[in-house]
């Protein structure tokens, strides 16, 4: 069979190229530090690697989604601590208010920084985050939650939680609204709240009073004394349901679950209710607080008025505490439950990146050897095709 000089010339040239090739497929694996160049390179480990540079992406978005929740937590947090510290003060100002040797003008001194305090805390109801977003507003971020006119405090956001996705399985609220952290505070002992009458005469005080055994009948009642020593209890629709002796000066009513304590000499006529609770904001009681600062005290009936309310708004502040503390445990709850997560990302994240890399990084020490054997191989080929083209018929004519 004769093969032709072009075809010995093609072939060589062919063999060259391909080695070249190879070397060069090799020189791109060193300076990107990649086996996988190409999907044709490995096709099974070209599709899980893809799949997994997909599940990294992902995990980093919750990464950023739970970062921007714990950043505003934290601050959520920090809000409340303020607002707990500042709870903490109205409410010994209100202690000192209620002792015997405070006067009208005492009061009034304590009503003065109450007032303060009240303009401080709407200015922690209305903080916002590092996004200059409002942190209480529910949805509404961009809206500012509460305004002030006068004493009285209004709610202008609403009642929607932002839900962030941190996990596949898990989603994290990134706050409260402000109506359920300073507008939903259960009245007086939680069941039921009592006050006296603005027109009583006597010096009788009640306190907040007790359920009894767990459960009450839940009605409007009216506690109405007939004389400094009798009293009857009448229920929603005005009947009287039960009546009893006043010991005087000190003494314990109870009904239908309820039980409260009385003391002073209260007067024929004086009423006091027993009402079911309901929902009253800070806000609202420590505009009710100033008020009952503001009162008269030129009489003992009216001192006694002062001193039943100003235990009221104890019980309201006590409640108001718990909320807080309630709604920080909760804050603190998620900053847990993000904390643990992150470490567990980060342990999957790096899985996945030791998984990565055993498919698509390179091994040098193997790419550089088989380097070396691709250049011999070029090298030679080289050589070969150098030789082959100096042969000719008419280096042997003589």
């Amino acid at each position: 069979m004769r093969i032709s000089t072009s075809a010995i010339h093609a072939s060589a040239v062919a063999l060259i190229n391909d080695r070249l090739a190879e070397l060069t497929k090799t020189q791109n694996q060193l300076s990107t530090g990649k086996r996988i160049l190409t999907p044709a390179d490995d096709p099974t480990a070209a599709v899980q690697a893809l799949e997994l540079d997909r599940a990294l992406q992902e995990s980093k978005q919750y990464e950023r989604n739970a970062n921007a929740a714990t950043t505003r937590l934290s601050f959520e947090e920090q809000a409340l601590a303020d607002a707990t510290s500042l709870l903490d003060r109205i409410r010994v100002l209100t202690i000192q208010a209620n002792s015997g040797a405070m006067d009208e003008t005492a009061r009034n001194s304590i009503a003065t920084e109450i007032r303060t305090r009240l303009g401080e805390l709407v200015d922690i109801a209305n903080r916002r985050d590092a996004n200059g977003e409002y942190l209480f507003a529910g949805y509404a971020t961009l809206t500012q939650p509460f305004s002030v006119s006068g004493t009285s405090v209004t709610y202008a956001g609403d009642q929607g939680v932002r839900m962030l996705k941190t996990s596949e399985t898990q989603t994290v609220a990134d706050g409260h609204p402000g109506s359920y952290v300073f507008m939903d505070i259960p009245q007086g002992n939680g069941s039921f709240y009592t006050t006296a009458s603005n027109t009583n005469t006597g010096t009788g005080v009640i306190d907040t009073g007790t359920v009894l055994n767990g459960t009450w009948i839940e009605d409007n009642y009216t506690i109405r004394f007939t004389s400094p020593i009798t009293y009857d209890i009448l229920d929603g629709t005005n009947t009287v349901i039960s009546s009893g002796t006043y010991s005087g000066t000190n003494g314990t009513i109870t009904f239908n679950g309820v039980q409260v304590n009385l003391t002073g000499e209260p007067a024929a006529g004086d009423t006091f209710t027993v009402s079911p609770s309901g929902r009253e904001d800070i806000f609202t009681t420590i505009s009710r607080l100033l008020t009952t600062l503001g009162r008269p005290d030129t009489s003992d009936a009216q001192n006694a008025l002062v001193a039943t309310e100003l235990g009221a708004t104890l019980s309201q502040l006590d409640r108001a505490l718990e909320h807080l503390s309630s709604v920080r445990s909760e804050v603190g709850g998620r900053l847990s439950v993000l904390e643990s997560a992150a470490e567990a990302r980060a342990d999957r994240e790096l899985d996945m990146q030791t998984t990565l890399s055993g498919l698509r990084d390179l091994d040098f020490a193997e790419a550089i050897s088989r380097l070396n054997m691709q250049l011999t191989g070029l090298q030679a080929a080289q050589q070969s095709y150098a030789q082959v083209t100096q042969l000719s018929l008419f280096n042997y004519l003589r």
